[in-house]
């Protein structure tokens, strides 16, 4: 087929709120060529098109009977510049978003009640390889992609685990731009400027010249922040390369680099927000983490009905922190003697790790049918060293320098782990499909070092060893071309992290028979599309989480144990329609789409571990909530497509939560626990 490509300049206006973004994409003309293309299947009937549900097989990936959602981010109409996950997220119910900052550099999620500091309930993974700090003892994402990067967002909950490891949320899985086919060259520019002096700059350049296809960005983004001493920095930069030899293979090697600067403005007691919810008590008070992430990729069909896929991958990162970490109800007071503030305190991880996952799928054909089985094994090392309780200068800056080299703590803690997993999809009919599958876990995690520098806190060189057997089954039933309904069951677990094993204070203690998580999700839910004017998923799920982690009082001391056992079960629904399209097939005015994404969340307490205050009514947490997991997470909102002209108006509403298990009302002293009200907010963009 001979088809002539012209060049074409586009440009597009994002507003939002006190915010402009200007975008520019310009690409080089290619001459007329002849191009053989491959029979393509599409299904894709979403009103606004902006979430679509994976396919049956996703490469080497089976994702028939589970729970999954794409977002397909450069349709949104959204704040990308900001990494704005409420918008982002908006039509993926049940997704709850922290917001404790403006600054978008880390974006964290959850899901069915559990905490989303750092997405570190989901498996979070770019162009599906690990970027947390460590995979098992430590798994917050302190790095997340710039959504302007990012071409699409994949989710799946917890029936995920079988296939990607350990977790209860599920896969977060970032796929990045790749280069543009058809184009030796392809510009992409976006500049943004807003209110509290926000600067973010986004330049992509990719392409692809005869059998190497490659894309690199750079990211900046700076700002003061709403509050006081809220200043940031982050700049990010990435590469690819993608060589295909032949139709069957393609081999690619990636290298991502992040660091940012940002100042914490701390915490405020009650009085002071309602007073002035922009003021600040901590100016010297400094977070970053620089990180590296690479990888090279292999994809080969090895024969009609054989694939493969290896990732092999690696990070190198750090976390550093310098501030007065003392309880904000304590003033950071000037030494009257010395004229001067008191030295900081310094905090610093980092993290070495590599690993490689090796998926094959294979289509057979069995009494009559073609089913499709996954197996795959990942190899993983992970390396943490910690320094924390360091003696840092009195200074304003980010400054990690140590007056005194020898820290409080020095500790060094290790991972090695093999996995192996499989999966079959047997379609028992041409609608009707079942999906057992296993994984089976070997995991060696190790600790040594000190906690106190005065040689009473030695830790001699410590080593568990974990066999975790995972199974899991799913079904899907395709009611119409478009439509199915799914249910699954899978088991999960959550190894104990390293901040869990080692005490905050010289004063804590730690269960010396502290456990890991386990637990299982399980789904039943009914989903597709209509035409093109609905598209909707609605479903149930149940999450059952033993042996949570957490901190009582006993005698006094704080006690890090095993607290008790949580449920989390409830509604999620989502579903989008489009009235005008519902009417006229090509509608000369645009079209119109409204959309509503409810979750409603029982997440409680059902099992109290600790016996002394089992029947206490006060500190007891039996029936109590789970800490923040709010009752009902909804989001509504109205799309109008003319063109290329595009608006949007979302409101969001976010339940009430609780910080503490006990569920404390009133919050204390320090600020550390309390209720936290419910919220409304309403976002505008075009």
């Amino acid at each position: 087929m001979a088809r002539k490509q012209e060049g074409t300049a586009r440009t597009a206006w994002a507003m939002m709120m006190m915010m402009g973004t200007f975008t520019a994409v310009a690409q080089q003309q290619d001459s007329t060529r002849t191009i053989d293309l491959e029979a393509v299947s599409i299904e894709a009937n979403a009103p606004h098109n902006e979430v679509v549900r994976m396919p049956d097989v996703d490469g080497t990936v089976i994702i028939a009977g589970k729970k999954n959602e794409v977002v397909r981010v450069s349709t949104l109409d959204a704040d990308l510049s900001t990494n704005n996950a409420r918008q982002v997220f908006a039509k993926v119910p049940g997704i709850s978003v922290w917001e404790n900052d403006g600054s978008g550099i880390q974006v964290g999620v959850a899901a069915r009640g559990l905490s989303p500091n750092r997405s570190w309930e989901f498996n979070v993974r770019q162009n599906g390889y690990d970027i947390c700090g460590e995979a098992f003892g430590y798994p917050e994402a302190y790095y997340s992609p710039p959504m302007e990067a990012v071409e699409r967002i994949e989710l799946v909950r917890g029936a995920a685990s079988l296939q990607f490891g350990p977790q209860f949320g599920g896969l977060l899985n970032y796929k990045l731009k790749t280069g543009v086919r058809g184009r030796k060259v392809a510009f992409e520019t976006r500049q943004t400027v807003g209110s509290y002096g926000l600067y973010n700059a986004y330049n992509g350049i990719g392409g692809t010249i005869g059998k190497v296809s490659y894309y690199a960005f750079y990211h900046h983004r700076s700002a003061d922040g709403w509050r006081a001493n809220s200043r940031y920095a982050t700049n990010t930069g990435h590469a690819s390369i993608t060589y295909a030899p032949n139709k069957r293979m393609t081999i690619g090697a990636e290298y991502t680099r992040m660091d940012f600067a940002s100042q914490q403005p701390g915490g405020l007691t009650e009085s002071l927000f309602q007073r002035d919810p922009q003021a600040s008590l901590r100016q010297r008070n400094w977070f970053g983490a620089p990180w590296n992430v690479a990888a090279l990729t292999l994809d080969h069909q090895l024969a009609v009905r054989t694939r493969i896929s290896v990732k092999a991958f690696a990070t190198l990162a750090e976390r550093n922190s310098v501030g007065f970490l003392r309880p904000i109800n304590e003033p950071d007071t000037i030494n009257r003697a010395t004229g001067t503030y008191a030295d900081r305190q310094v905090d610093r991880d980092a993290y070495a790790n590599i690993g490689a996952e090796l998926r094959l799928l294979h289509r057979y054909r069995l009494f009559g049918r073609e089913h499709n089985l996954a197996i795959g094994a990942r190899a993983y090392r992970g390396s943490t060293k910690r320094w924390q309780q360091g003696k840092g200068n009195a200074g304003n800056d980010f400054d990690i320098a140590l007056r005194d080299p020898v820290y409080g703590k020095e500790l060094r803690l290790g991972t090695d782990n093999i996995a192996f997993f499989a999966e079959n999809q047997f379609k028992l009919s041409d609608r009707l499909s079942f999906v057992p599958g296993i994984r089976y876990e070997l995991i060696d995690a190790s600790v040594e070092g000190r906690i106190r520098a005065d040689g009473t806190g030695e830790l001699p060189r410590t080593a568990q060893q974990r066999r975790v057997f995972l199974y899991g089954f799913g079904g899907q039933y395709r009611t119409t071309a478009t439509t199915n309904a799914y249910a699954n069951y899978s088991r999960a677990y959550r190894p104990v992290l390293y901040s869990e094993l080692t005490p905050s204070a010289t004063t804590d203690m730690i269960d010396p028979n502290l456990k890991d998580a386990t637990g299982f999700n399980a789904d039943l839910g009914y989903r597709g599309t209509i035409g093109r004017y609905l598209s909707f998923d609605i479903g149930g799920f149940l999450l059952h989480y033993n042996d949570r982690v957490g901190t009582v009082q006993r005698d006094g001391v704080a006690y890090r144990t095993n607290i008790g056992a949580m449920v989390s079960q409830g509604l999620e629904a989502f579903a989008e329609i489009d009235p005008v399209r519902m009417l006229v097939e090509k509608p000369q005015f645009g079209s119109v789409s409204l959309f509503c994404s409810i979750a409603i969340i029982d997440a409680h307490y059902t099992r109290w571990n600790n016996p002394a205050l089992l029947n206490d009514p006060v500190h007891g947490i039996e029936g109590k909530r789970a800490e923040n997991a709010p009752e009902r997470i909804e989001r509504y909102g109205l799309n109008y497509v003319l063109g290329r002209f595009s608006a949007m108006v979302q409101l969001s509403r976010v339940g009430d939560v609780y910080t503490d298990a006990a569920n404390t009302e009133a919050p204390n002293v320090a600020n550390t626990v309390g209720r936290l009200p419910s919220y409304e907010v309403l976002d505008v963009s075009a």
